[in-house]
């Protein structure tokens, strides 16, 4: 069991546990000629009413309500393109990195907590998207963690520090008990400002590194 002060640690899902959605939407502007991270610029300024929040916030489905909203924001910015291509491209990215998974069993291993906190959202009914449809099983991924929070569900989002005080309630601890991996600095800095240890996912064997240098523990071989 680690010595370190941390019980829990909280990782955030896609550009962390899983392949990154910024990837997916970088290639895709780069199709369509729309200049890097306009895309995640707009979805940032559009808080908190624009087509991608209330998606992640559950109000939207993921689906025809939410390309409808999301390709108008898109053709006011200048760029008729179409978002279900988009999401398309990230639900294809979006795939479990064993090295995350290894270091997840690691720390429940050691007795350490773990959850997961992700933004993100739910299909229409009618959508095809199975649980397998990523090459894994959504259950099985939701199997790794002891807590499993989806802003969809919840009905807030990354960085409200609301979800962050849900998050360390559900485990049981303080926030200065808990480590939060993600990709976007924003959602970092709202968790930092609370008291967590935070650590930036650019590069995942990087990340991991400084995860084990702060827990005191082996998590890859």
């Amino acid at each position: 069991m680690s010595q370190s002060p941390y019980r829990a640690v909280i990782f955030d899902l896609g550009g962390v546990v899983l392949g990154s959605p910024l990837h997916a939407i970088a290639a895709f502007e780069q199709r369509h000629s729309i200049p890097n991270n306009t895309i995640n610029r707009w979805v940032a300024s559009s808080a908190p009413d624009g087509a991608w929040h209330r998606l992640e916030r559950g109000e939207l489905s993921m689906g025809r309500a939410f390309y409808r909203d999301f390709d108008a924001e898109l053709r006011d910015l200048g760029y008729p393109v179409s978002s279900e291509e988009m999401m398309t491209g990230v639900t294809e990215i979006s795939k479990p990195r064993p090295e995350m998974l290894q270091a997840i069993d690691a720390l429940r291993a050691a007795g350490l907590t773990v959850a997961a906190l992700t933004n993100n959202w739910s299909a229409e009914e009618s959508s095809p998207e199975t649980d397998e449809s990523n090459g894994y099983r959504r259950s099985d991924l939701r199997g790794r963690f002891d807590i499993f929070l989806e802003s969809a569900v919840l009905g807030m989002r990354k960085p409200d520090p609301r979800i962050y005080q849900h998050a360390c309630h559900q485990l049981g601890v303080e926030f200065g008990e808990a480590v939060f991996l993600d990709d976007i600095g924003t959602n970092l800095k709202a968790a930092r400002a609370l008291g967590m240890r935070t650590i930036k996912v650019d590069d995942p064997a990087v990340a991991l590194t400084e995860l084990e240098q702060v827990l005191g523990l082996a998590l890859t071989s």
